[in-house]
């Protein structure tokens, strides 16, 4: 069916290829994640600057998320919990979902740098750890092989 219709396989069913025990994805999966995490990017920066925010702010709090690797000090499955609650876009939207609603530009603008900055992440190929180490990744190892 997949070839029938000349489907690309990132955007056909998705199995995980042979012998990948990594737990990260692969292939045309690996490059969506990436491309979706620039994608996000652009559009916070879009927001951001067509709402006026400052930059001064968004320069400041923009690495902000990444303190969270401080609690890798308590453990790698602590660490791992922390990083990930910081780099999921479940909070920023449902903050910038709240601010927008609520007419809170500070929190509006806050969500927006927070979602770049896990958009960038993304589209560098920073993923979610696992409580493995902090280099195993859900879009796949990173640092020294």
């Amino acid at each position: 069916m997949q070839s029938a219709l000349n489907i690309p396989p990132a955007f056909g069913p998705v199995s995980a290829p042979e012998g990948n025990e990594t737990g990260s994805v692969v292939g045309g999966v690996r490059l969506l994640l990436r491309l979706e995490g620039g994608a996000a990017l652009a559009a916070a920066l879009v927001f951001y600057a067509h709402a006026g925010f400052s930059w001064l702010l968004f320069a400041v709090l923009f690495l902000s998320p990444d303190l969270t690797m401080l609690a890798y000090f308590a453990g790698p499955r602590i660490g791992a919990a922390a990083y990930n609650a910081a780099h999921v876009y479940a909070l920023p939207l449902a903050l910038l979902l709240a601010g927008f609603i609520a007419g809170l530009p500070a929190a509006t603008a806050g969500a927006l740098i927070w979602i770049a900055h896990i958009g960038i992440d993304r589209a560098l190929g920073y993923g979610l750890k696992y409580a493995t180490g902090f280099g195993d990744t859900h879009l796949g190892r990173i640092g020294r092989r």
